[in-house]
């Protein structure tokens, strides 16, 4: 995983000193929005730090001026798209920080990353169809919407939702980079 930053934020993998930034976030009911489960213990948030840490697929969103952690972003493989290089992103930002463009940031510079160094042909993402600050970020980045599924999620709890997907080819990228 490669270090980015941005003009407020560093975009870094997670450590293990940064479990009670990690449990401010998830502790929050707010988050079920994105479908993570809240965390009800430290001990919890350290669980869920050490899969982050072994797993390699999360960078840590820290506030430059603070070092504060203040979100999360995973990118993987989307193996849903045949023969392209293709890959899936979702994030969660800490509801302290909830309409500050901070996710936005964040999310365009892994998007550059993504296509201008690693060169992948497609990123999607998906969301709640009630998530619309989701919705923006992705909007806002450059994301075209693609389809709604029809009870595609399942949320920590069990509930199932509409899963609503959007995507961004690379062609589409370098395009709207030249404008």
């Amino acid at each position: 995983m490669k270090a980015l930053e941005t003009e407020r934020l560093f975009l870094r993998e997670w450590q293990k000193n940064d479990v009670e930034d990690l449990f401010d976030i998830m502790k929050n009911p707010s988050v079920t929005i994105g479908g993570w489960k809240p965390h009800s213990n430290i001990n919890t948030s350290i669980e869920v730090l050490n899969e982050y840490i072994e797993s390699d697929e999360r960078w840590a969103v820290e506030l430059r001026d603070t070092g504060k952690v203040i979100g999360s972003i995973r990118v993987y493989p989307d193996n849903n798209r045949g023969k392209l290089f293709a890959k899936t992103i979702n994030y969660v930002l800490s509801e302290d920080y909830w309409g500050n463009g901070y996710m936005t940031e964040a999310v365009k510079r892994i998007i550059e990353y993504l296509f201008e160094e690693l060169n992948i042909d497609l990123l999607s993402a998906f969301h709640y169809p009630n998530n619309d600050k989701s919705k923006k970020v992705l909007e806002k980045c450059g994301f075209e919407y693609e389809i709604t599924i029809e009870q595609g999620s399942t949320r920590y709890d069990g509930q199932v939702f509409d899963a609503v997907c959007y995507s961004i080819l690379n062609s589409d990228y370098f395009q709207n980079k030249l404008l």
